[in-house]
């Protein structure tokens, strides 16, 4: 059952379930860690992963859609190798970099728990990156199981440690907020393990033929642009939390802990229904791309758009039940709080609720885009409502009364711009015929399929 490719309803459903369980542990996992942190603890955990993100971007965020990409349109037979060689040493360079950049990032944003922090999550970077490449190799012959799979195993293994370790040494709250995050560095090795044992155990049988190679350049074309697009936001949250909270210092004392509460609580609480959709942006990739690779990009288009419409149809009641239902939400997640903290986060929570909608889309249409063989177009949406959202939400904390309110208005904003922009390039999409006959291994990408059937 779990080596069988699945239809992509079927496929959508297993991998939004998998990562609709693991969002819902994360977001469990901040009930104990919120009452062990407190307000400024989990400002401190949220002003790490920033960085954290842009070089886990770097190193692995492109890399299951490309890789699935590239195998599911038949001419990336054995992509997952190239892969594992360069993503592998760009992960063990992103790790030194993280390691390296501990103490400057502690002095900049004026924190010194940042620096062990750090150093504690820093090996993550190199093991996600290996993590990635085997899942978008599953993801490209249309098995969402392994994804699903790591992805709640990823979760238990970071809440039950985390909390473990995070008890253990609550009376040192720098220490506190470290062990939470070595927990997610042991978390990925674990993750990581198991999703190797199920590659190798599929690719046990092996092809009598020599597999020709596909070239770092082929690989490269799509997993580049990915990874552009998705460090914009890594990159904006950084940016954003240097200035919100240096912005926020000047006009109240608990800084750390509004944008805390914003980026540690809110935000956690409006990806979960996000989460439900990504499998729409993951299972679309093995239906669209064949269309496109054969020059059908009317029929891609449709399958786009057919994505796009259901992500709708599901992110709307989404939104709905989130802005109705934030103070229950806040009350049973977030119930250390304090009674102007949870006050505040309700208001957060319904303020963002739309992300719900937004994000979904921006999600699902970036995924499109890179099926239709256009990567590079959603790589200058992200970063045109990057820098929009950076911009937007300092001029609202500065000259405004709204404080952290300002930075949930600027990321609506954004989203909102970001999903228009990307729906009108796929509406433009047209087909690029000097791309049909590039890297053509189609032979070959055939008779792997085959072989992989009977395996």
């Amino acid at each position: 059952m779990f080596s069988q490719k699945q239809s992509f309803i079927k496929g959508a459903i297993i991998i939004s379930i998998g990562g609709f369980v693991s969002k819902l542990l994360g977001a469990i996992y901040r009930v104990p860690l919120t009452n062990f942190l407190g307000g400024v603890g989990m400002g401190i955990y949220q002003m790490v992963y920033p960085l954290y993100c842009i070089l886990l971007t770097v190193s692995a965020s492109g890399i299951p859609t490309g890789v699935a990409r590239l195998i599911s349109s038949g001419n990336g037979s054995g992509a997952e190798k190239q892969a594992f060689l360069l993503y592998g040493a760009i992960g063990v360079i992103g790790t030194f970099l993280m390691f390296m950049l501990s103490a400057p990032l502690a002095s900049v944003q004026q924190e010194p728990a940042i620096k062990l922090c750090c150093i504690m999550l820093c090996p993550s970077v190199f093991f996600v990156s290996v993590l990635s490449i085997v899942r978008g190799y599953f993801q490209g012959r249309g098995n969402m199981y392994p994804t699903a799979v790591t992805e709640i195993s990823e979760q238990l293994i970071k809440v039950i440690l985390g909390c473990i370790l995070a008890y253990a040494f609550r009376s040192n709250l720098p220490l506190a907020v470290a062990s939470t995050l070595f927990a997610v560095t042991v978390s990925e090795i674990f993750s990581t393990a198991i999703a190797l044992v199920w590659y190798f155990k599929k690719r046990a049988i092996q092809p009598l033929y020599k597999i020709r190679s596909v070239r770092y350049s082929a690989i490269m074309k799509y997993t580049v642009p990915l990874t552009l697009t998705a460090i914009a936001l890594p990159v904006s949250q950084l940016i954003e939390s240097i200035i919100a909270v240096r912005l926020l210092r000047g006009m109240t004392d608990n800084a750390t802990a509004l944008f805390g509460i914003f980026s540690g609580c809110a935000v956690t609480i409006v990806n979960l229904p996000v989460s439900v959709t990504y499998g729409l942006a993951a299972a679309s990739v093995p239906q669209i791309s064949p269309l496109a690779e054969k020059g059908d990009i009317d029929g891609a288009k449709q399958k786009a758009y057919k994505s796009l419409l259901i992500t709708f149809a599901i992110s709307v009641p989404a939104a709905i039940a989130l802005f109705a239902f934030a103070p229950v939400a806040v009350k049973l997640i977030f119930s250390s709080l304090g009674g102007d903290e949870k006050t505040l986060l309700v208001s957060l929570v319904r303020i963002m609720a739309v992300n719900s909608v937004t994000l979904s889309l921006v999600q699902t249409s970036s995924a499109c885009l890179t099926s239709l063989g256009s990567p590079l177009k959603s790589t200058i949406t992200q970063w045109v409502s990057a820098f929009f959202r950076v911009a937007l939400t300092a001029v609202l904390i500065k000259y405004t009364n709204l404080s952290i309110t300002g930075a949930a208005i600027s990321a609506n904003c954004s989203y909102l711009v970001a999903a228009l922009i990307n729906f009108w390039y796929i509406i433009k999409e047209k087909k690029n015929k000097g791309e049909r006959n590039e890297n053509n291994f189609d032979r070959l990408g055939n008779a792997q399929r085959r072989l992989d059937q009977k395996s």
